[in-house]
């Protein structure tokens, strides 16, 4: 009986929840992907494969703090991002990753700046 790494288990996750959920123009996909250093999110269309708005841990220059605060600094980021690209609404895609710590520090930043989801 072979056992699964925890990448292959957060990349079963995270293809049953992209099986699920898909971003459009009006309503797109908020990518999470956590890094052991940092934290990036974005916006995407799937309709059209573009990247609506980004943010990454290593855009905002020189941070101190933990890795939470790290990545709610990028979820404001990505909701200033997001309102300079029109987008208000979207759908949440947590990467496989559970809903905790930097990836809930990141969504509820971005709740905070003004994206709905």
């Amino acid at each position: 009986m072979s056992t699964m790494t925890k990448r292959q288990a957060r990349e079963r996750r995270h293809r049953r929840v992209r099986g699920k959920v898909a971003g459009t123009a009006e309503r797109p996909r908020l990518v999470v992907f956590r890094s052991n250093r940092g934290i990036f999110a974005q916006l995407v269309d799937d309709e059209t494969g573009r990247t609506l708005a980004a943010a990454g841990w290593n855009s905002l220059g020189k941070l101190s703090g933990s890795k939470v605060e790290q990545a709610a600094e990028v979820g404001k980021a990505l909701g200033k991002a997001a309102k300079a690209a029109g987008v208000e609404t979207c759908v949440f895609d947590r990467g496989g990753y559970l809903y905790h710590g930097r990836v809930k520090a990141l969504a509820e930043a971005a709740r905070e700046e003004g994206l709905r989801f």
